[in-house]
């Protein structure tokens, strides 16, 4: 494995650039750290780092001479960093022989980039030639079947391979036939995956592995943007092809909790931690008191507690996977005690949550979907509340739903939103335009419309359930808005739908 060091005054740039290296595929056996070339140096001697990341600006002109014996005696390569992109800068950077320079403020999609080649390049050189073609003699009954010792473990390494996206599938098997391993490996398609067996050399050594994975992620990611998961299971004697198969398949898994651009060495079998997967009735009155005071803070620190603080041994996927849809459980008791399962838009988000849990990828994912969705109802919540504490839109609400009344005034709807009846006037005034009486015959002669297109009611009856008590006054408002009597708007309508009908037929 590699070491890196990284020297630089500043301890948020120091602590960056590691954060940097950790999150990504890297093989960093260590990530050490300098904050003055004292302990640079003392660092330098002890620990031998592979590569250093030096912030020429941090080192006075009275020790540069040291340093820079130091990290050719101690090191195998370097990266100079500067905020001073001058001449004397870059002729230091030469005279370290630094193999990069980078230049602040840092560019994150660079620094992995460099990193994952210098590692690779170092992983070579200790490796020394490729490895010589092989003929494979394994088949697909291999893994699936305990068959002779041919298929023993110890003659084979096994890489399982799974795109971030199955439907690649098909592509991942070109671009491995294509790719250079150090030797051409027996390329197996399964569903969901892709098994690569390689025959186990004596000159093939743990890191040569580790590179080949790495180098695999890497550029099959600058091919497709997308991310692999590479489960490489050492050579086991003890075990047989199968076994090592089924290992690596339930390693797969891990993907789960590490996300999908992942390498993955196996040297031990996969146990999986116990754990019980549905709510405790405290945990569900925790939840419930939650979603009621819309605390957001609580219920985020929950679930970043529970789900994405996770440390191995990990639990079986499966489980969180239940554990997750107990939690959906209760969010579902909250929408519908809200009314919220009758939103189209929140319902439909909530089966694609739900679908999500049962077959998404990567847990963190899962989490952060789960919490914006928590967040989506909160605002709805927040939304109705205002509407109800709104007079105006009250008001409106109470029209639509008692326009049969032919009682319905202005005093009934200013005594159910609490409101001065002039108050409320000039407040539907200015919000819709029109005065209440014209905004009410508006929804009737709507409502009046409706029912002459699509039943067969007499006019009178029309109008009755539309709230007119005189049919005649009716006829004549409706005639004085539609510029037609009721009975020749209904008549013109289903002429239209016959006409229609005829034409389709």
């Amino acid at each position: 494995m590699t070491k890196l060091l990284i020297a630089d005054r500043d301890n948020k740039e120091r602590t960056g650039l590691e954060w940097l290296a950790r999150s990504h595929p890297l093989p960093f056996e260590k990530i050490l750290l300098a904050e003055n070339p004292p302990q640079l140096l003392l660092t330098l001697e002890q620990q031998t780092p592979d590569i250093v990341c030096l912030e020429l600006d941090g080192i006075p002109p009275e020790h540069w001479e040291e340093v820079k014996q130091a990290i050719k005696r101690f090191s195998k390569a370097v990266i100079a960093i500067t905020a001073e992109a001058t001449f004397e800068r870059a002729e230091q950077a030469i005279s370290l022989g630094a193999t990069d320079l980078w230049t602040k403020p840092l560019d994150p999609t660079r620094i992995p980039r460099v990193l994952g080649r210098l590692c690779r390049e170092l992983t070579l050189n200790s490796t020394g030639d490729p490895l010589s073609l092989i003929s494979a003699t394994t088949s697909y009954p291999s893994l699936f079947l305990d068959l002779d010792t041919e298929t023993r473990g110890g003659e084979h390494l096994l890489f399982l391979i799974q795109p971030e996206k199955i439907e690649r599938l098909p592509t991942l098997i070109s671009y491995l036939e294509q790719h250079p391993f150090h030797q051409p490996p027996q390329i197996l398609p399964l569903d969901d995956a892709v098994a690569c067996l390689f025959p186990n050399r004596p000159d093939t050594t743990e890191s040569l592995l580790r590179q080949q994975g790495y180098r695999l992620l890497d550029t099959w990611s600058e091919h497709t943007g997308d991310g692999l998961t590479v489960v490489i299971h050492f050579p086991d004697p003890s075990l047989s092809l199968r076994q090592q198969y089924l290992t690596a398949r339930k390693a797969l898994q891990w993907r789960f909790y590490r996300g999908t651009r992942q390498v993955i060495p196996l040297t031990a079998p996969v146990r999986w931690q116990p754990l019980d997967p549905f709510l405790t009735p405290e945990e569900q009155q925790e939840w419930i008191h939650m979603l009621e005071r819309g605390d957001r803070e609580a219920l985020g620190d929950w679930m970043h507690q529970e789900f994405l603080r996770i440390d191995p041994p990990f639990p079986d996927p499966s489980l969180l996977r239940t554990r997750l849809t107990s939690l959906l459980a209760q969010i579902r008791r909250y929408m519908q005690g809200r009314e919220l399962d009758k939103q189209p838009v929140l319902e439909e988000r909530y089966h694609r949550i739900f679908d999500s849990i049962l077959h998404g990828p990567v847990l963190y994912r899962i989490v952060q979907d789960l919490l914006l969705f928590i967040e989506a109802l909160f605002e709805s919540v927040a939304e109705e509340k205002h509407i109800a504490t709104d007079p105006a839109r009250q008001a409106l609400q109470f029209i639509h739903d008692h326009y049969a009344d032919p009682r319905l005034n202005l005093e009934t709807i200013a005594q159910h939103v609490h409101r001065n009846a002039s108050y409320l006037s000039h407040l539907l005034s200015r919000t819709h335009g029109k005065p209440f009486r014209e905004l009410l015959a508006e929804i009737r002669l709507k409502q009046a419309r409706r029912l002459l297109e699509d039943t067969n009611l007499p006019i009178t009856e029309v109008a009755t359930q539309t709230g007119f008590c005189n049919a005649n006054y009716f006829s004549r408002l409706f005639k004085q808005r539609t510029t037609t009597s009721p009975r020749a708007y209904r008549d013109q309508k289903r002429g239209k739908k016959d006409k229609t009908r005829t034409l389709s037929v």
